[in-house]
């Protein structure tokens, strides 16, 4: 592969210490270009320095020391006018113990860390902003209960309880919903699969809305004939359906219609389950459209993390699945994900 090609800066040394390599990436993050940097000493053509003021090469010594290290970690360092950079190194031995014959360093600029820093505190900064009024709303009424309680009525102490029993619900929402959001940035999300009867989970789904005090006219469930069997795991699927249907009861207006299909889940034929969910509301903006699975979306002042799409969208590709968002036959917003039948290779 040609160094150029690389996404990152790649920076090679040979015994000597001079640079026989020093590809485009590297150029354009240390800003050095590649025939001034090309036949010159490390230390020269990259003048690094820790966060402390201490000068990297000197510091590391590769060339130098102990003969069993293999290299640095990453770690952030400063080009000269303190530009930072993110920066490991591999040294490269003839044998295990034996001189350094190469060292390749990588170079990489720091702005998808910033982003991924910003994210995560924004994260934080969401989550305790929500987890603040029920923790307070639970902590004021068990200190007045545990201070007060022959003063109040069974009634009074009821409507206590159950508004305590209802925040903490809140909490334990919250808390699941940081702990998915982890798993799916670092790829651990588990998928554990057994047969799903989608139609039936959506079926509960409305069922709980209708109990909850909406109309059963707010509600049109379409079920195609011929589904193939679907296994996937029964709780996310869960989560999907109920995060769709909370959205478009929430946020929509009139008629929410689901409808569930069989469908082509992939280009090469598999078969899989579809799933749309509409409602006859103002829908979402056209500019909008490309940020509703992000995190923070929200689609209009109703409350929420804006986390809950971003977590459909991680947990339906866990899946394997794909999807959509768009405007519905009647105006309002419209989701649809697509499942793959997902038999577990034992079973084919």
């Amino acid at each position: 592969m040609d160094p150029d090609e690389l996404p990152d800066g790649l920076v090679v040394a040979d015994e000597a210490g001079r640079i026989i390599c020093f590809n485009a990436a590297a150029a354009r993050i240390t800003a050095v270009p590649p025939a001034a940097a090309i036949g010159r000493l490390l230390d020269e053509a990259l003048p690094l320095e820790d966060l402390k003021g201490s000068r990297w090469w000197p510091l590391t010594d590769p060339y130098g020391g102990l003969a069993t290290r293999r290299g640095q970690p990453e770690r952030n360092l400063l080009l000269p006018g303190g530009r930072e950079v993110l920066v490991s190194a591999r040294y490269v031995r003839a044998h295990p113990t034996g001189p350094v014959r190469r060292v390749v360093v990588s170079l990489r600029g720091t702005e998808a860390r910033r982003r991924t820093e910003r994210s995560h505190a924004e994260l934080i900064a969401t989550v305790a902003h929500e987890l603040r009024s029920p923790l307070t709303s639970v902590k004021g009424f068990t200190a007045t209960l545990l201070d007060k309680w022959e003063r109040f009525t069974d009634d009074q102490k009821r409507l206590m309880l159950e508004t305590v029993d209802a925040d903490a619900g809140r909490i334990k929402r919250l808390i699941a919903e940081l702990l998915d959001i982890s798993r799916i940035d670092s790829g651990r999300l588990e998928v554990r699969r057994q047969p799903v009867d989608i139609a039936a989970a959506v079926g509960r789904h409305v069922h709980a809305h209708t109990t909850g005090g909406q109309s059963p006219d707010r509600f049109f469930v379409r079920v195609r004939p011929d589904l193939p069997e679907l296994w996937a795991d029964p709780d996310k699927i869960d989560q999907i359906l109920g995060n769709l249907l909370e959205n478009a009861v929430r946020h929509g207006e009139g008629t929410v219609t689901i409808e569930v299909a069989p469908t082509t889940a992939t280009t090469d034929g598999e078969k899989g389950t579809e799933v749309t969910v509409s409602d006859e509301g103002p829908g979402i903006p056209e500019e909008s459209m490309g940020r509703v699975f992000t995190r923070f979306w929200r689609g209009s002042k109703r409350g929420g993390t804006g986390l809950g799409l971003y977590i459909v969208k991680g947990v339906v590709e866990a899946h394997g699945g794909t999807i959509t968002v768009g405007r519905g036959p009647r105006g309002g917003a419209e989701f649809r994900f697509i499942l793959p039948v997902g038999t577990p290779a034992h079973l084919l």
